[in-house]
């Protein structure tokens, strides 16, 4: 059976929401600035506190808890992923390298092949 979810649809709310959480984010950015004769503290302090009241806001649009949402399904993925032993990484990581340095031996000997029958056999210039 399908989920009837019902979405509410606020789109000026929500750009309004992140026109605001830009605005507040640029205020920090502009408050840190003018503060060049404060404290260096008092700069840092005031841009962070813009900073995150910017994020604030902008995770109370529906794209912020979009994005919230997403995140703990992230977490919840990565949560499930059997992660390999150190013995299991070790092996794929030797096995890694061996392939890495037989096809850079094939491939030196495969130019040097090519450079014999071009230079050397058809054009004669060896």
């Amino acid at each position: 059976m399908a989920s009837t979810e019902i979405e509410t649809v606020r789109p000026a709310a929500d750009k309004a929401k992140l026109a605001g959480a830009v605005v507040l984010v640029a205020l920090g950015f502009v408050a840190y600035y003018l503060l060049h004769a404060q404290a260096g503290w008092m700069r840092w302090a005031a841009l962070l506190a813009a900073l995150a009241l910017g994020v604030a806001v902008g995770l109370t649009a529906t794209p912020g808890q979009r994005l919230v949402a997403f995140a703990r399904d992230a977490v919840k993925e990565v949560r499930k992923v059997v992660w390999p032993t150190r013995k299991e990484a070790a092996q794929v990581t030797g096995y890694v390298f061996a392939f890495v340095v037989v096809m850079a031996i094939f491939l030196w000997l495969t130019d040097k092949l090519l450079e014999w029958v071009l230079y050397g056999l058809i054009l004669g210039w060896r």
